[in-house]
């Protein structure tokens, strides 16, 4: 990677819902997060992090060097074996066992797991399974449990699978192994991730040279609870139930309208770690400015990015403490705004002067 980034930045992004649910909260029956206290919004940080991986997901269509390593249904460990296969660091050795004819002829017929092969010498009778050194255990055994094999074909594997070598990593196959995780994947250049899996070869941590806070609404939200209405249900044992009306009734919950605040921070001598660059700093913008655009939901209501403002340091460890930037961002009630928020016109706001050995760049 190259065109490392040379300043620090810290950036304030402001964006809102109307009539949706921003981050429901699964502990709490996937009401819109709030503080008890205060009673403001809430949208935590990996939140808003998901969005920016999809964003860039999408956008490079997972291809090397923008590919994600925490995207939906994903296993995290096979990125970890592809990692070191490409770096040609060895994890193991085969292992190869005798197998029965009949078992034999059932791998034949039903075919083998990834990584595990099958042969046979008719001369003198014999049958063999092997699994590969860098055969993925998990996903032999994701396999075995979707196909349902018979116990002695279940017992054969694993055989295999208890014989094969596997080894972790040594501390320089691990920083390489690092090293190759940064440059594919750009969530782990750009937010970190702890990459020392325990099922998985160990990439050692990585502290992301961004960071996000939870994003806190600036005034206090009411969530409302709202009943739904299916004209259908979806067994016969409910339309029996039902007698024949077939209606079902659910809960939706919305935030009328709300206004959120998040600070966010690029760390320069961190992005030199990781490999985060130039581009990648772009992209970033981009994704933030963009992530609510492919992120329409009903659930959602319309959330969109209202203004992004960027303080970019003269200097890689910065010139000004985060919040004193923080601090000249004064979004106030609009003079001719009369009851509650319900819109982004209902607000303004104001930028304080920006000190020596910063410049404020507005990106939204």
């Amino acid at each position: 990677m190259s065109n490392s980034i040379q300043n620090r930045y810290d950036f304030v992004l402001l964006f809102d819902v109307k009539d949706g649910n921003p981050n429901g909260d699964p502990d709490a029956g996937n009401l819109p997060r709030i503080d008890p206290e205060t009673g403001h919004g809430l949208v935590t940080d990996v939140c808003i992090k998901r969005k920016v991986r999809n964003f860039v997901q999408l956008e490079k269509d997972c291809s090397v060097p923008y590919d994600i390593y925490v995207k939906e249904k994903a296993v995290l460990g096979r990125a970890h074996i592809k990692a070191f296969n490409e770096l040609g660091i060895q994890l193991g050795e085969e292992f190869t066992s005798s197998i029965t004819k009949d078992v034999y002829e059932w791998f034949e017929e039903n075919g083998t797991p990834p990584g595990i092969t099958v042969e046979a010498d008719d001369e003198n009778g014999l049958f063999s399974i092997t699994v590969a050194a860098d055969a993925d255990k998990k996903e032999i055994k994701e396999w075995v449990k979707e196909i349902k094999p018979s116990k002695v074909t279940k017992d054969a594997i694993n055989t295999v699978l208890r014989g094969a070598n596997s080894r972790r990593p040594t501390g320089d196959e691990v920083q390489r192994g690092r090293a190759k995780m940064c440059e594919d994947y750009f969530d782990i250049r750009t937010f970190g991730g702890v990459l020392s899996l325990k099922s998985a070869p160990n990439c050692g941590q990585v502290r992301g040279p961004v960071q996000l806070t939870f994003a806190r609404s600036v005034d206090q939200i009411v969530p409302l609870e709202h009943s739904i209405t299916r004209m259908a249900v979806a067994t016969e044992a409910e339309a029996e139930k039902q007698q024949g009306d077939n209606r079902t009734m659910g809960r939706k919950f919305a935030v009328p309208y709300a206004l959120y605040c998040c600070h966010g921070f690029v760390s320069a001598p961190l992005a030199a770690q990781t490999g985060f660059n130039e581009d990648d700093l772009e992209l970033l913008w981009q994704a933030i400015v963009n992530m609510f655009e492919h992120d329409r939901s009903a659930a959602r209501g319309l959330m969109s990015s209202r203004k992004l403002f960027v303080f970019k340091h003269d200097s890689k460890m910065g010139n000004v403490p985060a919040h004193k930037l923080f601090d000249l961002i004064d979004i106030q009630r609009a003079k001719d705004s009369t009851g509650p928020a319900r819109s982004f016109k209902d607000y303004e706001v104001h930028v304080g002067v920006v000190p020596d050995g910063v410049t404020l760049q507005e990106k939204l």
